[in-house]
């Protein structure tokens, strides 16, 4: 039931690498998750600036859409073109307004992401075919994390995919299922957070984002989602600085950590790491249950 992938570089020799990397991790697990996939790519930010990755119906005509993205920026904004994803570089007095033209002009498109780095890709189908539509393998970066989706809670579609984001270079991945989702869904809409669809782990990721609103660091806010969050869960995040890793007090997803001088990843199966440089002579074990592990660039 789905596949978690995360690799984080501590060897900048190896971000022109990332993409590949994680692509060929997200591949090993298709069989995990053949319903949808998705993934986050942590790289270059541009000072005064922030992406936000739109997606858009197949055809889409993203020349028209920049021009008036650009009318409502008033000036030229960077763009890169990946199937029915866009990524705008926006700046960052100019969000507000940029969005705003959104909704008035294109509001069959839909921010996928937002962050200085992060940029999210997310669509139906099979993951190694997904991350081939997108070119993962020949995206940079520090880091990323990924998700190969067998549906459970939600129906097959690309709002359902992994990840899932409520804050700026914050995301989420999930394999498991929340039993009280509903619940805390509701007490996240009153403290203001959105929701776009129905699945659990969007709400893991709103609780997280409320909760690292409130002052808490990612490894506090994930302690306290132990205490607030009923099921069973392994659960990957993103930042612009790094990622962590959470798994439930039981512990009945299975899961695998590794690391070396140059990098450290996570896989739902160690099969998912068997290609990273020097895997033979990592230190590899299994997270422990209810227990934070968390990596940062400082």
């Amino acid at each position: 039931m789905c596949g978690i992938v995360g690799l984080f570089l501590k060897d900048p020799h190896l971000e022109p690498e990332l993409g590949m990397l994680v692509a060929g991790m997200l591949g090993t697990l298709c069989d995990r998750g053949p319903d949808s996939a998705g993934f986050a790519i942590y790289g270059r930010e541009t000072p005064g600036a922030i992406k936000l990755t739109l997606r858009a119906p197949p055809g889409h005509d993203f020349d028209c859409l920049t021009e008036q993205l650009e009318t409502a920026a008033g000036t030229s904004l960077p763009r890169a073109v990946r199937d029915t994803h866009i990524v705008v570089t926006v700046p960052l007095a100019r969000e507000a307004a940029i969005r705003a033209t959104l909704v008035e002009v294109a509001p069959e498109v839909s921010v996928v992401g937002a962050g200085r780095r992060m940029e999210i890709f997310k669509e139906v189908g099979r993951p190694d075919l997904v991350a081939s539509r997108f070119g993962l393998p020949d995206m940079t970066g520090t880091h990323a994390i990924g998700h190969t989706r067998m549906a459970t809670e939600s129906a097959v579609t690309t709002n359902g995919a992994h990840p899932f984001t409520t804050g700026p270079d914050q995301c989420l991945v999930h394999n498991g299922s929340l039993s009280n989702h509903n619940a805390v869904r509701r007490e996240l809409a009153r403290h203001g957070l959105a929701f776009q669809t129905e699945n659990d782990s969007e709400v893991a990721a709103g609780y997280l984002t409320l909760k690292m609103r409130e002052g808490l660091s990612l490894d506090r806010a994930l302690q306290a989602s132990l205490a607030t969050l009923d099921g069973f869960y392994t659960f990957v995040v993103g930042t612009e600085s790094g990622f962590g890793v959470l798994r439930d007090p039981i512990a009945c997803k299975p899961a695998v950590m590794a690391e070396t001088e140059k990098w450290v990843a996570f896989g739902t199966e160690y099969r998912a790491l068997v290609d990273l440089p020097g895997i033979d002579a990592a230190r590899v074990w299994e997270p422990e249950p209810a227990t934070v592990y968390f990596r940062e660039r400082h």
